[in-house]
């Protein structure tokens, strides 16, 4: 999909007409480079204008506790955004606000729950929080959850009585994954790239020294840019993700739930086959002189791993498969040191490694700053100056601002948002797969 609403989403977006005098800024989910450069910039282009910012802390987390005899707290559970906070603030590390997943619409996940006022609980007290703190518009920076909440935030206010207030929302996307719709590319990716492409170069030169095997396990829950990235940028010898999951790799299993004898068939991972092709290039390898490597795997993978070797693993408030207790890299390890076994009749040195929290928080390099301060500007220009509610920030070409509806990124019935995945057949795809051919490496 283009960054660039549709021509029908476009012409929907109209002023609300809603001034802003003080606006509240939250960031949830996992830290991504550069996210101290949105939030700062965001921050700066209100102040300069004479608009208050409110700093939310800690995501949702701090908003749901809201209640009468437990009002917002400064310093605790937000704190005021001004010119001497914000200095010299776009080039650091962390969050200045702080994170969590805490996720005030899990309990809706059709648009017929929003007039639940069992299920839109968690919602109304989030927009009471807000109405405490006196705020006109909520700026929301985060992942896919962090966008559904936005959007769910913004349809329990739009079944709000007519006369009572609303709080115009506009919605930053963030991940290290860059698998959002609507933007090329994510504040922080390039940056986590370079810091995971560091790391495997590492890792290559220990392989080549001790004629070892590492299986790298990058993060990218549901698409494979950041391994993609980083085994194209190190000289890995191969990368594999969710992507490849087509053709001989890929078989289905049916589960029948005990419970309700339903019958379901799921699309797996062929662990035999998978197993073969990192087993075929380190064969290949060896013909031409060279007994080491680094094999980069996305984490997503462990979400395609048959029903066996997922028994116990538990699930995030979002309903994600926790990904890290799966421990994919060391499962394929165990099966790819087998199959090399009996092939050879000798042993290979391999070491599994997961990879991704010290790129979360890494010193963001120049593209992410500028990308990051660009979509802060371009929150501060949606709702001051177009004066938008309910649309994602994006940017295309020259990092020219474009102003996504939510409506063109989320399902309408079951309210979520859609992968992006590297396209089949992509220029970007066949770079990966023609680098994994170089005898540099």
């Amino acid at each position: 999909m283009s960054a660039s609403p549709s021509a029908a989403a476009h012409a929907a977006l109209k002023p609300t007409g809603r001034p802003i005098r003080r606006v509240a800024i939250l960031f949830a989910g996992g830290p991504a480079p550069a996210a101290n450069a949105v939030i700062s910039t965001c921050a700066a282009s209100f102040v300069n204008h004479d608009v208050e910012v409110v700093g939310v802390m800690n995501g949702y987390s701090h908003l749901v506790e809201f209640a009468p005899d437990h009002p917002m707290q400064e310093g605790r559970d937000y704190v005021i955004l001004d010119s001497k906070k914000l200095r010299r603030t776009r080039n650091t590390r962390g969050i200045m606000i702080g994170t969590a997943r805490t996720n005030p619409g899990k309990d809706v996940s059709h648009p017929s729950h929003i007039a639940d006022p069992k299920r839109t609980v968690h919602l109304r007290t989030v927009h009471e929080a807000l109405k405490s703190l006196g705020v006109d518009a909520l700026v929301s920076i985060g992942g896919d959850d962090t966008l559904k909440t936005a959007n769910k935030f913004k349809l329990f206010q739009d079944a709000l009585p007519a006369g009572e207030k609303r709080i115009s929302v506009v919605h930053v996307p963030k991940t290290i994954d860059n698998d959002y719709r609507g933007i090329d590319f994510t504040f922080g990716y390039f940056t986590a790239v370079e810091t995971l492409a560091e790391e495997i170069r590492n890792l290559l030169a220990d392989a080549e020294a001790t004629r070892g095997y590492f299986i790298a396990e990058c993060m990218g829950r549901s698409a494979g840019w950041l391994a993609y990235g980083a085994a194209i940028a190190s000289e890995a010898s191969l990368v594999l993700s969710v992507e490849d999951m087509t053709g001989d790799l890929a078989t289905e299993e049916t589960l029948t739930d005990p419970k309700t004898g339903v019958a379901t068939t799921r699309k797996i991972m062929n662990v035999d086959k998978f197993v073969d092709s990192i087993v075929k290039l380190m064969l290949a390898r060896e013909k031409v002189g060279k007994e080491h490597g680094v094999v980069v795997v996305a984490e997503g993978l462990a979400g395609f791993l048959p029903s066996s070797y997922l028994e116990g693993v538990k699930f995030d408030e979002h309903g994600h498969i926790s990904l890290a207790a799966t421990n994919l890299s060391q499962q394929i390890v165990k099966l790819v040191e087998k199959e090399y076994e009996k092939r050879t009749g000798k042993k290979r040195r391999m070491t599994p490694v997961q990879l991704g929290y010290e790129s979360r928080c890494a010193l963001p390099h120049a593209f992410d700053v500028m990308l990051g301060s660009q979509l802060g500007v371009g929150a501060y220009r949606a709702l001051a100056e177009q004066q938008y509610d309910g649309v994602m920030i994006s940017t295309t070409g020259q990092l020219s601002l474009t102003y996504v509806p939510f409506s063109d990124l989320i399902d309408p019935e079951t309210l979520v948002t859609v992968v992006r995945f590297i396209d089949a057949g992509s220029d970007f795809l066949r770079l990966a797969r023609l680098l994994e051919g170089s005898q540099n490496s």
